[in-house]
Parts: C-alpha cells; sequence; structure tokens
C-alpha cells in the first residue's frame, strides 16, 4: 500500500513510518509539485491540513487522510472534496497541553512575570505566593485534551468544571454544563480555559458580554482556537479590569500582524502557538493503529464528522 506525507517535517516521518511499518511504500517531498504527482495514485495521506488542503484544490482524491494536527480547519473550507474518511490527532497532545496550562496557572499563583519587573528594578520583591489548592477552573471544551488537563489539575486541589456540547456527568469534573449555559459558569471561576474547537457555536464565544462576568482575579487562558474570542473585545476587558490577565497561545491570524492590539494589551501574554506541539513519535504510532483499524474495515480514532466541523 502507498502511504503519502505531506509534512514540513517529512523526512522524520518517512523514516519513522518505514520502520514502523516496513511493507509500506512511502511517498514524500518538500517539492509542492512533485508532491502533487505523488499524490495521483496514494490511496492514504498523512500530514498537515494546510499542505493536504492545498492536494484537495489540485483534484485529489484520498480514501482515508489522518491528519497531523488536532485541528482541521483548513479541510473544511467550503467547497473542497469531502468523500474520504478524515480522522484528526487525538490522545498524543493531552499531557504536553496540561504542562503547558499548569505552568502559567502556577506562573499566575506565584506571580512570575511581576517578580521579573521588580527584578528588572532592582526591588527586592517577597511578596506570599498563592496556590492552586481551592482553586476552581472551568475548561471550556470537556473533549480528549479537556480530559487529561483536568487529570493533572486535580492533584493540585483545584476544582475542575467543564462545558462541552451537552450536559453530562464525565469524571474527574465536578460537573460538566452545556456551552449553551456558559455565561452563568464563569463568574465563579479563578481560571477560564478555552480548548474548543473552531466551530459557528464556538466563534466569537468569548465577547465583551462573557468577559464582563468574569470574577476579577481571573485568568483566561486560550490554547483552543483564536476565532472563539472577539480580541478587541478581550482588550477591553483586561483593561477595565473584568479580569486579571490573560495567556492567549492561538490568534485569528498568526503570526499576528505587528498592529494588533494584543501586543501591547496590558496583563495579556504571547505565547505564539506553542502550547502542544506534535511528536512525530506519538504521531506514527496513532498512524499505524488507524492503518491496521483502516485494513480491518473497523472504527478509527479521531474520525471527524463534516457537519459537526470535529
Amino acid at each position: 500500500m502507498r502511504v503519502l506525507i505531506a509534512e514540513h517535517d517529512y523526512p522524520v516521518y518517512t523514516q519513522l513510518l518505514r520502520k514502523a511499518a516496513p511493507d509500506l511504500e512511502v511517498l514524500s517531498s518538500g517539492d509542492s509539485a512533485e508532491l502533487s504527482r505523488m499524490a495521483c495514485d496514494c490511496p492514504v495521506w498523512l500530514g498537515q491540513p494546510d499542505l493536504m488542503a492545498n492536494l484537495l484544490r489540485q483534484g485529489h482524491k484520498p480514501q482515508w487522510l489522518q491528519s497531523t494536527w488536532a485541528g482541521i480547519t483548513p479541510l473544511l473550507v467550503d467547497g473542497l472534496f469531502r468523500e474520504y474518511r478524515l480522522t484528526r490527532a487525538v490522545g498524543i497532545f493531552g499531557q504536553v497541553m496540561a504542562e503547558f496550562v499548569l505552568t502559567y496557572m502556577l506562573g499566575h499563583e506565584r506571580e512570575v512575570l511581576a517578580r521579573l519587573m521588580s527584578q528588572v528594578e532592582r526591588k527586592w520583591d517577597n511578596r506570599p505566593g498563592q496556590s492552586l489548592a481551592g482553586r476552581k477552573a472551568l475548561i471550556v471544551g470537556a473533549g480528549d485534551i479537556g480530559q487529561r488537563v483536568a487529570e493533572f489539575l486535580v492533584p493540585f486541589g483545584v476544582q475542575v468544571f467543564g462545558v462541552a456540547s451537552a450536559a453530562r456527568t464525565q469524571a474527574p469534573f465536578v460537573k460538566v454544563s452545556a456551552l449553551t449555559d456558559i455565561d452563568d459558569q464563569v463568574g465563579d471561576m479563578d481560571y477560564v480555559i478555552n480548548l474548543l474547537p473552531n466551530t459557528p457555536e464556538t466563534q466569537d464565544l468569548f465577547d465583551a458580554k462573557l468577559f464582563a462576568s468574569f470574577k476579577s482575579s481571573a485568568l483566561f487562558i486560550n490554547v483552543g482556537r483564536g476565532a472563539a474570542v472577539v480580541d478587541a473585545d478581550l482588550v477591553e476587558a483586561l483593561k477595565e479590569g473584568h479580569l486579571a490577565g490573560a495567556v492567549i497561545d492561538v490568534c485569528r491570524q498568526e503570526p499576528l500582524p505587528q498592529r494588533h492590539p494584543f501586543w501591547t494589551a496590558y496583563g495579556l501574554l504571547l505565547t505564539g502557538h506553542s502550547s502542544a506541539p506534535t511528536s512525530p513519535v506519538a504521531m506514527t504510532e496513532l498512524f499505524v493503529e488507524n492503518l491496521k483499524a483502516w485494513n480491518a474495515g473497523e472504527a478509527l480514532r479521531g474520525e471527524v464528522d463534516f457537519s459537526r466541523g470535529y
């Protein structure tokens, strides 16, 4: 069987896949024209959605496409061919995302950035640090990654609440509410962590009205999608003191334009879409597992429902 790899890190993936599945014929290239030629008779593709979307635009039609990203937005553009099976990367980002979130939650409690500023000003800063014990965190998007983040926070004494498309019972969350009820949840939370995918229902979710409901001491962390946040409303909410700060990993446009207000917004830290890099080793293992299931006609991990967008 032929597998096409469309990835910036294609040499790494090629080597890993040839070692993990030596019976496969692995095709890959860093040249877009060569990649297009190879795609003509490859039923299975592995790679990043932006590169694979280009191949779809050129008229190539895979049978199954495995994304190396958790998000698959470039493949959901109107007019693109959709008569194939699409799987996104699942089960490989949980720990790194949890570590990212935990880093900035602890940094917030210990006021790390303020202490750095004190050092720059040569001021002895002996303010007492705070603890995560007893804090309340709302994970907006209680899916695969959200579940793992919650599991990491619980041992620190954090009470973890969730938001999903519909209310449900789900350990270790104290409660998982429906997305339509998010307005009633944020006001009591010390941390609000967005992990939602980009869908019509999630766009512009975090707006002036919702930010006005935040605790003034709360930290907002966006590691989901940039389109979930109304940028100007967040900047204004921080200025007005509706929340204490924001850690923004994902933006509507990346890299962020030089004139964007996020660069100079009070209390806002940009982290450049670095929260959860894909591990080629873990991704290859997931692909091989899914490949076995695909060959056997079984269910695939992370299969996307095009009507829902995830």
